[in-house]
C-alpha cells in the first residue's frame, strides 16, 4: 500500500487528529496485531521485505510507502501509522518536540553516497568548492555527513559551496541536466546514476563516518506499551531479515522489487559493490551512536538542544533473542 492509497482508504489526512491505526484479527492462538509501518523506497529500508518473507504469528506488517521525509514524519506525528523508519536527526527532532516515539531498532549502517557528475571536474572533496550539492533534508544524516567531510578538509559549508534541499527521486535527473553538481543521499540513487552513466561515486558514507547509523525504527510509545509481545516479534523478524540480507544479498535484491520498486540489479550492486557499502550488522540501538549524532547536530547548527536518550532508546527488544 502506498501513501495515497493508505490515506484514501483510511480517510485520513496528515493534519487530522491522531488516530489508532493498530488493527487486530483472530488467529488460532489468539488476537493478531497488524502494525502500519512507514518507509521510503530506498535500500536503507530494505528490512521491510520482512513483511513478505517472515511468517509472523502474533504480529503483521502493513507497509505504507511514502515519497518524502516530511510526509512520513507527519504521518507518524499524527498517529496515522504505528511506526516508521526515519532518519536519526528527524526522529530526534520529533522526540525533542514531544512526539511520543521510541527507537527499538536500527534500520542499517552506512549506505549513503556522495555522487557527482560523471566528468573529470570533481575528483575529490576539495573540488566541491563553488559547486551546488543537494541533500534530502536539513534534518538528515546526509547533511551531517557532508558537513563532516567538508569541515575535516577546512571547507566552510556555508561559504565555499551551495547546499540545497531536494527530494531524492529528483536528484539523478537534476545531476544529468546540470541543475546540480552532486548530491549526498541514500542508495539506490548513487547506483542509479552510475548505471545511467550520468554520475560517479565520489565517496561512500562509510568512508566519511565508519559504520554510522542513519535510519532507525521509531514506534509510538502506545504501541510498545500495549503490545510488547507483538513489538518483540516484529523486531526479531527484522533482525532475522537483516541476517538473511547479509548472507544472501543477491536473493535479497531479487526479493526487494515489491517493496522498493527498483531494478534488482541496482539493489544487488548496492549490497555487493563493495560488500560493506550498506550494512545490516549490529542493529541494536547504541547510546554512543545517538550521542555522536546529537553532538554533530549541535556542532553543525541542526539542533540547539539534545534529547534525553535514556527515554528515547528502547534496546530491550533488539537484545532479546527469540
Amino acid at each position: 500500500m502506498n501513501r495515497r492509497e493508505f490515506l484514501k482508504a483510511s480517510g485520513l489526512t496528515l493534519a487530522a487528529a491522531a488516530t489508532t491505526p493498530i488493527t487486530r484479527f483472530a488467529w488460532a492462538g489468539g488476537a493478531k496485531v497488524t502494525l502500519k509501518i512507514g518507509y521510503l523506497p530506498i535500500t536503507d529500508h530494505l528490512l521491510m521485505i520482512a513483511a513478505e518473507r517472515e511468517q509472523f504469528k502474533s504480529v503483521g506488517i502493513q507497509p505504507v510507502k511514502f515519497s518524502s521525509w516530511p510526509e512520513i514524519s507527519e504521518a507518524l506525528k499524527a498517529g496515522a501509522i504505528d511506526g516508521a523508519f526515519l532518519l536519526t536527526p528527524i526522529g530526534l527532532t520529533l522526540r525533542q518536540k514531544g512526539v511520543p516515539v521510541k527507537v527499538v531498532l536500527l534500520g542499517h549502517r552506512n549506505g549513503s553516497v556522495i555522487t557527482v557528475k560523471n566528468s573529470g571536474e570533481i575528483n575529490r572533496i576539495e573540488d566541491l568548492r563553488g559547486k551546488t550539492i543537494a541533500i534530502p533534508s536539513p534534518f538528515s544524516t546526509h547533511n551531517i555527513l557532508l558537513r563532516k567531510a567538508l569541515t575535516e578538509r577546512h571547507i566552510d559549508p556555508a561559504r565555499d559551496l551551495k547546499i540545497i534541499d531536494m527530494a531524492p527521486p529528483e536528484m539523478v535527473n537534476a545531476l544529468a541536466t546540470g541543475r546540480i553538481h552532486g548530491y549526498i543521499v541514500a542508495e539506490p540513487f548513487g547506483a542509479q546514476a552510475e548505471a545511467q552513466k550520468v554520475g560517479k561515486i565520489l565517496m561512500l558514507s562509510k568512508d566519511i563516518w565508519h559504520d554510522h547509523i542513519c535510519c532507525v525504527l521509531n514506534l509510538r510509545e502506545s504501541v510498545i506499551a500495549s503490545h510488547p509481545e507483538a513489538v518483540q516479534e516484529l523486531v526479531s523478524g527484522f533482525i532475522r531479515t537483516a541476517a538473511f540480507i547479509e548472507a544472501n544479498p543477491v536473493l535479497a535484491a531479487q526479493g526487494s522489487t515489491k517493496i522498493l520498486g527498483q531494478k534488482p540489479e541496482i539493489i544487488e550492486r548496492v549490497l555487493t559493490t563493495p560488500r560493506d557499502r550498506l550494512s545490516f550488522l549490529n542493529l541494536a540501538p547504541n547510546r554512543a551512536d545517538f550521542a555522536a549524532t546529537q553532538d554533530y547536530m549541535v556542532t553543525f547548527g541542526i539542533a540547539k538542544q539534545k534529547v534525553d536518550l535514556a527515554g528515547y532508546l528502547d534496546d530491550r527488544f533488539a537484545h532479546k533473542k527469540i
